[in-house]
């Protein structure tokens, strides 16, 4: 006999409070058919009805606000045991988007786990949808997001967020053989006739492209992973469009140069849930901390 399940409560109590399928996507992070796939089947176990549709999208039935009564207490319930069960494993679980993965997370985490040697810290590396829809789900404590420029518009309705500031703007990755080089920093004119490695889009992770603004860039390469798109970059392919927080990871034969002005208007964030744990409070601690010790010379 078929059952309810969180996946299809969860589903089913999003719809309701975004008031259509495609809005309850977005803000889980599902397709829009994922979505619908888990109320059909979530309507076939409770054999009534969820949602009727009207001019602007859908709205519960009588059955379905009944549904979405008991399945908000119910999730509420297992996330508070999540969080419990976390707490007592004295283990904190932190997601980053790659680039922040690379230097700032790893750096942050030996400051935290120096303080805090009894702490395990598990770190998970995923786009910052992926992040969202984990930390929503109680799988994370925190998650550090990018936003801006070239980004969605994620929902971050009810989560606590802190800026990060620092890290070095935005930049280029270039071979040690490139002019730009020996630079201290380029104009973003210079940038229009270059070749540049791009992301290859995952899903519905954001992808790096070329520099914005930029009318009609010459994309000479699409890798998926950070090593394969400097990896191109250190044998002259091309150039790649890269986050100050990064700058400090570029491998052999790769250098990190800034762009006056910096035009990408990106910004880090922590996100965690309202009322974060003490080592989700400290985590975010020791990541303005490290961005710190960046800008002191």
């Amino acid at each position: 006999m078929a059952e309810l399940t969180l996946v299809g409560l969860r589903v089913v109590v999003e719809v309701a409070r975004a008031g259509s399928f495609s809005a309850a996507a977005a803000r889980l992070g599902y397709t829009q058919s994922a979505v619908s796939r888990q109320v059909a089947v979530t309507e076939k176990v409770a054999e009534t009805p969820l949602f009727e549709r009207h001019a602007r999208g859908v709205r519960p039935t009588a059955a379905g606000e009944a549904l979405v009564r008991h399945a908000s207490r119910v999730l509420d319930g297992v996330a508070t045991a999540t969080q419990e069960l976390a707490g007592m494993r004295d283990r904190l679980v932190i997601g980053g988007f790659p680039t922040a993965a690379a230097v700032l997370l790893p750096r942050a985490i030996a400051r935290l786990t120096a303080a805090h040697p009894g702490l395990q810290v598990r770190l998970t590396e995923a786009s910052t949808p992926a992040q969202l829809l984990a930390l929503r789900r109680g799988r994370l404590e925190v998650a550090v997001l990018a936003t801006g420029d070239g980004l969605p518009e994620y929902d971050l309705d009810g989560l606590r967020l802190t800026e990060l500031r620092g890290g070095g703007g935005a930049g280029v990755a270039v071979a040690d053989t490139h002019p730009f080089a020996v630079r201290d920093r380029v104009e973003p004119a210079e940038l229009a006739d270059q070749a540049w490695v791009v992301g290859a889009r995952v899903g519905d992770a954001p992808e790096f492209g070329a520099w914005p603004g930029i009318a009609e860039p010459v994309i000479s390469f699409a890798a998926r992973d950070w090593p394969t798109r400097l990896g191109l970059v250190a044998a002259g392919l091309g150039i790649a469009l890269v986050p100050g927080l990064a700058a400090p990871a570029m491998p052999r034969g790769v250098r990190w140069v800034p762009v006056r002005g910096d035009g990408l208007g990106r910004t880090a964030w922590t996100a965690t849930k309202p009322d974060p744990s003490a080592a989700a409070q400290a985590m975010v601690r020791a990541l303005e901390e490290e961005l710190g010790s960046w800008a002191t010379p």
